[in-house]
Order: C-alpha cells, then structure tokens, then sequence
C-alpha cells in the first residue's frame, strides 16, 4: 500500500525522476525499509494509456516544456524513458570504464578514466540483468529471431559478420508477473501488454507494496535547498496544481535525465553556492555525450516485413572494441532497428520529399534498417547552460542544449561503421542502400559525471556529489564516458549499487 508523507518529514529520502534510475533506486530503497517520496514532473500512466499508435504515443510521452539549442527528445511521463526505450541490454567493457589510459590524450576531447571500474560493477550487472529479465542471461531464452534479424545476420554472414538475437529486457517466457512478447512492434511506443522492461509496472509498483513509497506525479522539481552548512534540506517542487511544496529530506538524489538533472542543480544556485549546486568545479553541464549514431536502410527483392516484432531485435558487437589500426579510438556496435511506416517516412530521408522519399516508403515491408550505437567522446564545451532568456511555466530559465559538433574520433568511426554496414548489406544483394545522417541526440549522457578528483568532475563513484554528502546524481548523467553499449542497463546497475550505499550509510549515520 502506498505510504503518504508529511511535507516536514525530514527522514525521507527524495528521488527526482522515476525512469531507470529513479525508479529503480526507489524500489531497492524501499525494500531496504527506506522511507522515499518519488516527485516525478509527468503523467502517471496506465497500460490502460497506452495505444499502438506512435503519433498519439508521441505526443503522450514526450517532454515538451521550453528549452534552447540543439532538439533533443526525453520522456515525460512515470517510468521516463524506461516507457520509449527499446530493451537492448548491453554492459560495458573493461577498457571503456579506462578512456583515459586506453586511449590516451585525444585532440578536442575532454576524457577522463571512471573512479569505479567492471570489477566493482559486475555484481550489480548481475543483479541487473536478473530483476530486468535480459536474454540470453540467468537461463532466460532468447527471443525468437524476427523477419529483420534473420535477413540482417544472412547479409552479415555472407560478409563474414554475425549479429545476435538480443540481449534484451524484453520478456521471452511469462514472467515477474508479465507476459512473454507477442512481437507487436510498438516498443518505442510504450509496451502495450508490459511484456518489456519498464519502472511504470515493475519498481514503481513493487516499491508501493512495501508501504514505504509515496509517488508524486505532476511534481516537477524546481530548486534544491540547503541549510547554513551547505547540507541538502529538501526540494522546493511545484504539484499537479502549480502550487509551490516544500518536500522536507534527508537525502536527496537527483535523476531527472542528462539535461533537466544539471540544469536543476544550476537552477538551485545560493549565496553558498553561486555557480549553481555542486557546481564548484564547473562541471555541471559539461561532458554531455549521446552516442555516435547514424541509420541505414536497405530494401530487398522480397518482402521482409521488419516491423513485424521487436523493434532492436538483434546486435553485432564484434567492431564494439578499441583497435586504433581502424583509425578511431573506442567501439561501436551495429543494433538492428526498424521502427513503424509513420516515423520511417519522416526519418529514411529526413526533410526531403519527392520521388526519393515516397519510394523508398512505398517499400516499407521490403524494408530493413541498422543503427550504428558508436562511443562518442566528451568534449567540455558539449554542455547544458541555462538561457536566462527564456523562462518556463515556472518561471524558471529553460535549459540550452549547446550544439554538440561530432568530435573527428565520432566522424571516423561512423565513416567505418557505414563501409561496414554497406558491405553487409551488398554481400546479401540489397537493393537500395540508403544512409541517414547521425540524429542530433540520441542516448543522453554525462553533464554531471563521476570522478576521482573533485576538479574533475561532479560526483564521485556513488554517484555522490563531491560537494554535499547527501546529495546524489542517479541517472545516465553520472556516466564519465559514454561507452558503446545502450545506457539502461548501466544506469540500472549503478542505481542498485547507490542504494545500498545509502542505506548502509543512514544506516551509519553518515547521512
């Protein structure tokens, strides 16, 4: 049963944001018998809500309050982009918890080593994989191969290449309570029947049953607030009525996404903190990453109907390596990723109609597509600031979005990544082959990254911030670096590991 809160109830600890940090911290909080209140700034979607409709689903989950810059698209919604994301789950390699020492000094690129490495990781990616139901792992059974996957991995073989089936968190047996994947092809669209992972029907939930959790939907989070010692006192939040609440705290723990996490905490700037909330170092908002990406599409003699299952059915993960012969530093790996006709005519050839366009659509089911996920490096000036120009229904300064210009190690690993696929795809005799320009973001990343050194960076390997013992950044915007793989499964392991942290450390009283 849900728990109800005072608004003076200073032992609570109080999560900003309910998608896969957010929601996942609160959950193993609460079965630590932790006192939490979740303030979440969207909707409390049902299943009932959801629809097999990506236009009206768009509109439902997205997050569309005012901001600058680049265009960037997140979720807006309980679960947050746990409700859009596709399910890959792919863990980080060694070398990539090591940019700094694997790679070297890179021109242009602000890299820096992680303060934890895959040792002190692999537990909790244990732990991950079992409560998200990943394939391929814990004996679960891969899903059953899709038209896309199969004509993919028979180009693929033909080149000397494989690709894989998964790993995903998508259910391939009943399980958690939540039915096997009955391939309906709405993934990014948010899963109809709960058959894929998502914090809406899996933490959430299980964090209300403990009686420990109380969800405050339609909260959106304005300004951290500090006592004289610099200590976190709670959260200045706006309700579903617009009305300004106090939310009293012990411990505050902010994972509101790579763009709305640093811009709070610029947003919560004192006399004691001018530069904005653990900001001392100036690092809040730099190093945002969003991995290296481009599409290609390739149409067939016959049909393939690839919209029929998931939408990343499979992966290659054998270019997802450092090898500076191919010369770029870092990996990249090949994700299948066909999506529905609607956002395919909008996308195969972005802002451009005509013959080239509706032909290409009128081979939809003759169609697949590849997405390349590729490490993309931090540079310090790819950045969210705040535009003091332009204030949101709050009243508060929207955040920029710097256009992030695509470092040269980004460019020559896509150029690599589209000869490769290119090759695939001739040596299966595709048709057509058509490249689509990188998206302007994609995986969001960094902007408040972990560090040994508190110059360095904003939090240290707990996701601690340097400056206040009893703050914390619990989203994708810890990561020091962006790796290859997809980020979920990371940000869920690192989550479960900060909260035993915190409970061991209330627990001693350190917080």
């Amino acid at each position: 049963m849900a728990a109800k809160y005072a608004l003076n109830d200073s032992s609570v600890v109080v999560v900003i944001g309910s998608g896969a940090g957010g929601g996942t911290l609160s959950n193993e909080l609460c079965q630590k018998g932790d006192n939490v209140v979740c303030l979440e700034a969207g909707n409390h979607l049902t299943l009932e809500d959801v629809v097999n409709d990506e236009f009206t689903m768009w509109g439902k989950l997205t997050w569309q309050d005012p901001r600058t810059g680049q265009p960037i698209w997140i979720v807006k919604a309980v679960g947050g982009s746990t409700m859009h994301w596709a399910g890959l789950s792919i863990r980080l390699k060694d070398y990539e918890f090591k940019p700094r020492t694997v790679y070297g000094e890179v021109a242009g690129a602000n890299l820096l080593d992680w303060p934890i490495s895959l040792k002190d990781l692999a537990p909790y990616y244990d732990k991950a994989e079992s409560k998200m139901g990943v394939t391929g792992t814990n004996g679960l059974p891969r899903q059953p191969e899709t038209n896309a996957f199969k004509v993919v991995n028979y180009c693929a073989k033909k080149a000397g290449y494989s690709f894989e089936m998964g790993p995903s968190a998508i259910n391939s047996v009943v399980r958690d309570g939540r039915p096997a994947c009955q391939m309906i092809g709405f993934c990014t669209s948010g899963c109809k029947i709960g058959a894929k992972w998502s914090t809406l029907y899996t933490e959430i939930p299980k964090a209300m049953e403990t009686g420990n959790f109380e969800l405050r939907p339609n909260s959106m989070a304005l300004q951290i607030l500090h006592d004289a010692k610099g200590k976190v006192t709670g959260v200045l939040y706006a309700d579903k009525d617009g009305k300004h609440q106090v939310q009293r705290a012990r411990v505050v723990c902010v994972a509101g996404n790579s763009i709305e996490s640093p811009r709070l905490l610029l947003n919560s700037a004192s006399s004691m903190f001018p530069d904005g909330m653990a900001n001392s170092s100036g690092q809040v908002g730099r190093n945002y990453t969003r991995h290296a990406t481009q599409h290609m599409y390739a149409t067939f003699d016959r049909p393939v109907n690839a919209h029929r299952g998931i939408h990343a059915p499979g992966i290659m993960r054998s270019e997802a390596r450092h090898d500076p012969s191919r010369g770029f530093a870092g990996g990249y790996h090949l994700e299948i990723f066909d999506v529905g006709l609607p956002f395919t005519a909008l996308s195969v050839v972005p802002g451009e109609w005509g013959r080239k366009v509706s032909g290409l659509v009128e081979q939809f089911d003759h169609m697949v597509a590849v997405w390349t996920c590729g490490e993309d490096l931090p540079q310090a000036e790819a950045r969210i600031t705040l535009d003091r120009s332009i204030k949101d229904q709050y009243g508060l300064p929207v955040p920029n979005i710097a256009p992030v210009k695509d470092h040269p190690n980004d460019v020559a690993m896509l150029n690599h990544a589209r000869k490769t696929l290119e090759t695939i795809f001739q040596a299966g005799n595709a048709k057509d082959v058509v490249w689509r320009a990188p998206f302007p973001n994609s995986h969001n990343m960094g902007s408040c990254r972990m560090s040994a050194k508190p110059a360095d960076g904003v939090c240290n390997g707990w996701g601690q911030t340097h400056d206040i013992k009893n703050l914390f950044i619990s989203d994708g915007s810890q990561f020091t670096s962006s790796g290859a793989p997809n980020p979920t499964l990371t940000i869920v392991a690192l989550a479960i590991r900060q909260a035993e942290y915190i409970h061991k450390q209330m627990g001693a009283g350190a917080l």
